[in-house]
């Protein structure tokens, strides 16, 4: 509805610009023409005044404007003439292709050259002079140099509306690969965390509640030894960790990650750790001395794996033998752990599951596959098998 129509700022500036250079030509007398039927000096202003009204329209109704503008232009060529309203009217054409819907674009371009091909065409089989050429220029200057004009801008208005949702779109995905990358180091971190201090943690919780259950002072002693011991440990691993994370990673060289060559520190650790609930653990590992070296990634995974079971192990095992089974068959590197399933004797610490969440996770993460669960024993008694198979390729393992 025209009534609800409230021009822009740049609207009114050029009608009122136009309307007033229109008065400025018309007190001056310069004409664009002379001999036409309303000759009058005044007829000429209500094209003008018409025009000016029409360039208000520019923008909120462009096709009206184009209409009442060309209507306003035909009855200028019956006056004198005003430069004004010539001019305008190309500002109203290139406003109804800029302002107008996509298919106006696409054909007042077209529609205007042919206007101004046969208006030539035209005009010189009339006049058969050449100077009829003139009137085709003017025309072609009039109409389609503006469309053609407008069409040029708003192809470069899409183009850089098209550049900006891409870029707001490029935004988004990059803040949604930093939130998962945040998300990702968490969990890499709460898996880092769990695996370096539950084991120690787990040492302690068990003989700190043996020394307060068994009223024995040798007992009370060896856990109190074995307590110390872990303690330390756990707090220098705690130290480390948190040492890495102020860095920020300022260093290249990243700190030394525990490898499998570690493992029988770790089997005696445990050993120590559960003496007093009946636990012997052994390792068993059946791959070449000579075999190539594992990537870093895998040996810090089957490190972390075996950890972790023996930490359970500390916690839930019933009384009896623990077996680590390292072996490497191809391409695949096996890690084994077994223990006696049942209720221990004697108190435990309480578990909360992380820890084969957390195994599972660094498995998934290298493209291995990962089982854990009770299953019958060789001597009919149930043990609990912890085992996962890793990839030492790294062109195998998942990004």
């Amino acid at each position: 509805m025209l009534t609800s129509i409230r021009p822009d700022r740049d609207a009114v500036v050029l009608a009122v610009s136009g309307l007033l250079g229109g008065l400025l030509l018309w007190l001056l007398g310069l004409h664009t023409q002379g001999g036409h039927p309303f000759s009058a000096p005044w007829a000429a202003l209500v094209p003008l005044t018409v025009m000016a009204t029409a360039e208000l329209l520019r923008r909120d109704a462009p096709r009206t404007a184009l209409t009442v503008g060309t209507l306003a232009l035909v009855a200028d060529q019956f006056t004198r003439g005003s430069l004004a309203t010539v001019l305008m009217f190309t500002d109203v054409m290139y406003a109804a292709v800029l302002y107008g819907t996509p298919a106006a674009a696409r054909r007042l371009p077209v529609a205007t050259l042919l206007i101004t091909v046969a208006s030539t065409i035209g005009f010189l089989a009339w006049f058969r002079k050449p100077e009829a050429l003139l009137i085709g220029l003017v025309i072609g200057l009039v109409s389609f140099i503006p469309a053609l004009t407008g069409v040029s801008v708003r192809s470069h208005r899409a183009a850089a509306e098209s550049a900006r949702l891409a870029a707001a779109q490029t935004a988004r995905l990059a803040e949604m690969d930093r939130t998962q990358a945040v998300v990702a180091e968490r969990a890499r971190m709460a898996r880092e965390l769990h695996d370096m201090v539950a084991n120690h943690l787990s040492a302690v919780a068990i003989h700190s509640t043996a020394a307060l259950s068994i009223d024995d002072p040798e007992t009370s002693r060896n856990a109190l030894k074995v307590i110390r011991e872990n303690s330390v440990e756990g707090l220098a691993e705690m130290r480390r960790l948190i040492g890495l994370l102020r860095e920020g990673g300022q260093e290249e060289a990243p700190a030394a990650a525990p490898t499998l060559a570690a493992l029988d520190t770790l089997i005696e650790q445990t050993n120590t750790n559960g003496a007093s609930g009946g636990l012997v653990c052994t390792l068993e590992d059946a791959r070449d001395p000579g075999a190539e070296a594992l990537p870093t990634p895998v040996e810090l995974a089957a490190y972390r794996i075996v950890q972790e079971s023996l930490t359970n192990a500390l916690k839930h095992a019933a009384p009896g033998p623990v077996v680590v089974r390292i072996g490497r068959a191809g391409e695949l590197l096996t890690v084994e752990v077994t223990s006696a399933f049942g209720s221990r004797a004697g108190p435990t610490a309480p578990g909360s599951g992380a820890g084969l969440v957390g195994m599972r996770e660094r498995v998934a993460l290298l493209g291995g596959t990962f089982t854990a669960g009770a299953e019958p024993g060789v001597d009919g008694t149930k043990i609990w098998r912890v085992r996962a198979e890793l990839p030492v390729r790294e062109r195998e393992m998942r990004e």
